[in-house]
C-alpha cells in the first residue's frame, strides 16, 4: 500500500493511502455531501482545479462505466475518500473507480478521517490543498510550501479551459420546436439532453463566442451553462449576455450562468466560505413558497438584495430563489426583460429531479 499525505494551506495534515494515481496534485479543497453519483461529480467540469472530499464514507461501490460521465474526462484535481470499496457491485460497472482514477492520472487519498477534514473546512473555509503519494513524504514543510505557492481560486478564469473547442449540435427529440444557443462554460452532458427532450435543437458553443455570434444563429433562446472559476474574471460571457439582453432574446442561466447573468445586470459576486456542493440543498422559490431539494456545485454567489426589485440597465430584477440553509441568492428573475437564472443544477446528474421543470419554464419563455 503506497502512503499518501494531504496537506492543507493552513498546515493541517492527514496521512492515508494512495487512491488512484501516484504523484502529487494541487487545488482548492471542497467537500461534497452526496451519498451517490460520484462518477457524475468527478466528470463535472465545474470541479476543475478542485480537490473533492466526499463526506459519505463508502465510495466506489458501483465502480465506473461509460454511461454516467457528464463530460469526456475526469475534471477534479484530486479525490479524497474514507473507505474505498474493494469490489464493484453493479451490473453496469465495467471497471473499478480506483482503476479509472489511475488511468486518467487523478491523484487521490483514502483512509483518512473525512469527517474531521470536512469540519475543518466548514470552520476555516475552502482553502488550497495538496495530495502527495509515494515514499518520500517526510519533509512536510517543503510540501506545505508547494501548497501555499499553488494558484488560488479567487481570480481564476477557468471557463476557457473546460469549454468545447468546436461548436456541436444536440438535435431535438421528436419535432423541433426551438433553436437554443448554449454557451458552454463547462456544460454537463445531461443539460442539452433535457432541452432536446423539450423539442430544442441545442447549438453548444465555445465560451469565447461573442454576443454577435450568438445572435447570428437567430436562436429562440440562449442558455448560459454551469462552469468553474471566479465569475468576477469572466468578462467575455458577461458581454455576450448583455448583448442577448439588449436584443430581447429569452435567456436562461444555471449555476455559473446565474453569476454571469448577475454580472451582466450590474450585480456583484463574492466567494462563499465553503460553498454548496452536493445533492441535498433546500432552495425556496420566494414567489410561490415552494421548496425544492436541489443539486449544487458552486463556491461563488451573486451579491443582491433580497428586499424588493433592483433597478438595472435592463430593467428591474428580483431575487427569485434563496438557499434555506444560509439565505444565499439561488435565482434571479428579470421583471422587464425575458431572462431568469438559478444557482443550482435543474438537470441534477447526480441529484434529485425536483427542479427539472425549469426547462419547461424556459420553453414557455421562448413561446412567449
Amino acid at each position: 500500500m503506497t502512503p499518501a499525505l494531504l496537506v492543507l494551506e493552513d498546515g493541517r495534515t492527514f496521512r492515508g493511502a494512495s487512491y488512484g494515481a501516484v504523484g502529487e496534485t494541487f487545488g482548492e479543497a471542497v467537500f461534497n455531501t452526496g451519498m451517490t453519483g460520484y462518477q457524475e461529480t468527478l466528470t463535472d467540469p465545474s470541479y476543475h482545479r478542485q480537490v473533492v472530499v466526499m463526506t459519505a464514507p463508502h465510495i466506489g461501490n458501483t465502480g465506473a462505466n461509460d454511461e454516467d460521465p457528464e463530460s469526456s474526462r475526469i475534471w477534479v484535481s484530486g479525490f479524497v475518500v474514507r473507505d474505498p470499496s474493494r469490489t464493484s457491485s453493479s451490473w453496469r460497472s465495467t471497471r473499478s473507480l480506483d482503476s479509472e482514477l489511475e488511468a486518467q492520472g487523478v491523484v487521490g487519498i483514502s483512509g483518512i478521517d473525512t469527517r474531521a477534514l470536512t469540519r475543518h473546512l466548514r470552520e476555516r473555509g475552502a482553502m488550497k490543498v495538496g495530495i502527495f503519494s509515494g515514499d518520500h513524504l517526510t519533509d512536510v514543510d517543503a510540501l506545505l510550501a508547494k501548497v501555499v505557492a499553488s494558484p488560488p481560486m479567487e481570480g481564476a478564469d477557468l471557463a476557457h479551459e473546460v469549454t468545447t473547442e468546436k461548436a456541436y449540435v444536440v438535435p431535438a427529440v421528436g419535432e423541433k420546436r426551438f433553436t437554443v444557443a448554449a454557451l458552454d462554460l463547462g456544460i454537463k452532458t445531461a443539460t442539452p439532453r433535457y432541452m432536446a427532450a423539450h423539442g430544442c435543437e441545442v447549438h453548444v458553443l465555445p465560451a469565447t463566442t461573442t454576443g454577435e455570434e450568438l445572435l447570428a444563429l437567430r436562436p429562440d433562446g440562449v442558455f448560459l451553462s454551469n462552469g468553474p472559476g471566479d465569475p468576477a474574471t469572466t468578462d467575455g460571457p458577461v458581454a455576450a449576455a448583455q448583448a442577448v439582453l439588449g436584443a430581447g432574446v429569452p435567456l436562461f442561466g444555471i449555476c455559473f450562468g446565474n453569476q454571469v447573468l448577475g454580472r451582466a445586470l450590474g450585480l456583484g459576486t463574492y466567494k462563499l466560505r465553503y460553498g454548496h456542493r452536493g445533492v441535498n440543498q433546500p432552495v425556496q422559490d420566494r414567489r410561490t413558497g415552494k421548496v425544492a431539494v436541489t443539486s449544487h456545485n458552486h463556491g461563488f454567489a451573486v451579491d443582491a438584495s433580497l428586499d424588493g426589485p433592483i433597478d438595472t440597465p435592463y430593467g428591474r430584477v428580483e431575487v427569485s430563489h434563496v438557499d434555506l440553509n444560509d439565505q444565499v441568492v439561488e435565482g434571479l428573475a428579470c421583471l422587464d426583460a425575458r431572462a431568469f437564472s438559478v444557482q443550482y443544477h435543474p438537470e441534477a446528474a447526480p441529484g434529485p429531479h425536483d427542479a427539472t421543470g425549469l426547462f419547461a419554464s424556459f420553453t414557455t419563455l421562448m413561446e412567449g
